[in-house]
């Protein structure tokens, strides 16, 4: 055999050799069922998203300890868009169409979950969305497991309303669209209610935002009327930290003017000095001090997982964990993880929530949830003073704006639309397939 040919037969056996691992290589990466996680690990929104992101790699951990979906192990795929609005979009295109996820976990802000809406259309993926919003939407590729105002802002109206005696409204909130759609149907609902214009105030801060002194002096003004005051405080992200200590700093108790957030949980407060803040109210669908056996499974494994006994949970985690366990179970139902049929699958499905009972997926991707008013305590949880007596359909479109009034929506066959006009019987335009 001369030199040439031992080089060729060499060659030849390395090639295929190559191409052996390159096929077992490719086997592997279709032998996992990819999840992406779209959360900001940086910015503006880190405070409150990196939580999110750690949450699904523990729940997708737990799940791949029972042998994964479908006899494949779950892989996840971390992606950070960095409280970048547009990058959000890159993100979620760069998940379906380079890493082939079969399912996407992600976005905080409603701007962010804009951006992404066309994506998941067009490339026909599948997004959960796990955090309170404004409404005023339901879209085919997404499932909202976060509450519809229905579900959150308006049963805290109620509960400040008739239990707390307020008549004058500060609606406070960072300039984006879920505070702005939020309040809007706020005032709509509280002018409904016979609440005078001048009763309500209405602020907005950027992303962010650092320096309330003037704002907090205008809120102690306004509640200076005789008139029973709150705050309705739909402000994101850190601005929160700043704005609560300047309320401290200028006497605000929750006594005189107590403020209902729908954007600070136990992940927030952990990060402040919770004392001045005692008695402020939250108002969330989950809280971590929920006295049920799952919450108390759930806390425990989650602790174990992070290994830190002081990381807590909060209300956003938990919509996370159902709609994970959700999209686990419409997989097992549908047989596959194509979105077209697990989409299908979805409608219907009933899992545990943390709270005691099941949440199920209605037909317009939203899902029922019980919703809970807490009273902030000394060590960063809530002591809840108040909850519904049964658990709440979230309510898309709202019953208070004009626009809305008379749109359904039901993602099942034949009807397939998101804004169903009742009066008309026609489908079309926004939210709409």
């Amino acid at each position: 055999m001369t030199m040439w040919s031992g080089v060729r037969q060499f060659v030849g056996a390395a090639a295929v050799t190559a191409g052996i691992m390159s096929a077992a290589t490719a086997y592997a990466q279709e032998d996992t069922i990819k999840v992406g996680i779209l959360h900001s690990l940086s910015g503006t929104m880190a405070i409150s998203e990196t939580t999110l992101k750690d949450t699904m790699l523990f729940l997708i951990d737990e799940q791949n300890k029972k042998g994964g979906v479908l006899g494949k192990k779950l892989e996840a795929v971390v992606v950070d868009p960095a409280s970048d609005w547009p990058l959000f979009a890159e993100k979620a295109r760069e998940l379906i169409s380079v890493n082939k996820v079969a399912a996407v976990f992600g976005c905080w802000t409603s701007v962010s979950r804009k951006s992404v809406l066309p994506v998941f259309e067009e490339l026909d993926n599948i997004l959960f969305y796990p955090v309170q919003y404004e409404g005023e939407e339901s879209q085919r590729n997404v499932f909202y497991t976060g509450a519809a105002p229905n579900q959150q802002a308006i049963p805290a109206v109620d509960y400040l309303m008739n239990e707390e005696g307020v008549e004058r409204w500060v609606l406070a909130g960072t300039d984006y669209v879920y505070p702005q759609t939020t309040n809007k149907i706020l005032q709509a609902y509280l002018e409904a209610k016979g609440v005078a214009k001048e009763d309500i105030m209405v602020n907005y801060t950027p992303f962010g935002h650092s320096d309330w002194q003037t704002i907090v002096t205008d809120i102690k003004n306004f509640g200076s009327a005789g008139k029973k005051t709150a705050v309705v405080s739909t402000i994101n992200g850190d601005a929160n930290v700043p704005f609560y200590k300047e309320l401290a700093n200028q006497g605000i108790k929750a006594e005189d003017i107590p403020v209902v957030a729908f954007s600070v949980g136990e992940e927030e407060l952990a990060g402040l000095d919770t004392g001045p803040l005692v008695g402020h109210l939250t108002a969330w669908n989950y809280f971590q001090s929920v006295d049920t056996p799952e919450n108390a499974d759930f806390i425990e494994k989650w602790k174990a997982y992070i290994k830190d006994d002081k990381r807590v949970t909060n209300d956003p985690m938990e919509a996370h964990y159902i709609g994970f366990n959700m999209w686990v179970k419409a997989v097992e139902k549908a047989g596959t993880t194509d979105p077209d049929a697990v989409i299908d699958a979805l409608i219907g499905v009933s899992v545990p929530n943390l709270s005691g009972g099941f949440s199920s997926m209605m037909p317009n991707h939203h899902i029922t949830k019980p919703v809970l008013i807490g009273e902030i305590q000394s060590d960063g949880q809530m002591e809840t003073v108040w909850e519904t007596p049964g658990l709440v359909v979230g309510d898309e479109w709202s019953d208070y704006l004009p626009d809305s009034k008379d749109l359904i929506a039901d993602w099942r066959a034949p009807m397939s639309c998101g804004n169903f006009n009742v009066a008309t019987g026609k489908c079309g335009g926004q939210g709409a397939n």
